[in-house]
């Protein structure tokens, strides 16, 4: 890396899962500049309605930094961090006015929704309501928080209008 390279810029990154929080209090710690961008979602626990903040991009940080070696290292071996996000010639900076927005977003009170958690194909397990335990098919989007599922039965195929919280995505090993 040249001297003139090192400029202040904002970079993803990669964390352990659910590391989010501990790699932005360490960060702070060693004063690093960082940004857990947080949104307010209701609880997925059954026995709770509780809306709880949940980091947007689930294994994810930025980080402001110029990259210099020695600050480098300390973001890279903060406890939870696994690596800056870029390709060969190195971490890729995010641009400002990206930061800026995602803090407007987050900033304020309407709800932000995130990008759909299945796709067309996937597998999914029902495990709440009157299909707990049927194992289908992800059709799509129904809105306002409902999905089709298609259950394969004595090979036939039948729709299900389900709850999206009420289904997980099987792992691919299962599917």
């Amino acid at each position: 890396m040249t001297i003139s390279k090192l400029t202040y810029s904002w970079y993803v990154l990669h964390t352990k899962s659910r590391f989010e929080n501990v790699v932005n209090e360490g960060l702070i710690k060693k004063s690093i500049e960082v940004f857990l961008p947080k949104i307010q979602v209701k609880s997925k626990r059954r026995d709770r309605k509780a809306m709880i903040r949940v980091p947007l991009f689930p294994g994810y940080v930025f980080v402001k930094s110029d990259l210099n070696p020695h600050e480098h290292l300390e973001i890279v071996k903060t406890v939870g961090a696994v690596r800056l996000i870029g390709n060969k010639d190195g971490p890729i900076p995010v641009p400002s006015d990206n930061i800026k927005s995602l803090e407007i977003m987050v900033g304020g009170s309407n709800t932000v929704i995130t990008g759909t958690r299945f796709k067309k194909g996937d597998r999914v397990l029902v495990v709440y309501g009157p299909f707990t335990g049927v194992i289908g098919t992800f059709v799509r989007y129904r809105g306002k928080g409902r999905v089709i599922v298609d259950i394969e039965a004595l090979g036939q195929f039948a729709g299900a209008d389900v709850s999206e919280e009420d289904i997980e995505k099987l792992p691919e090993i299962l599917s």
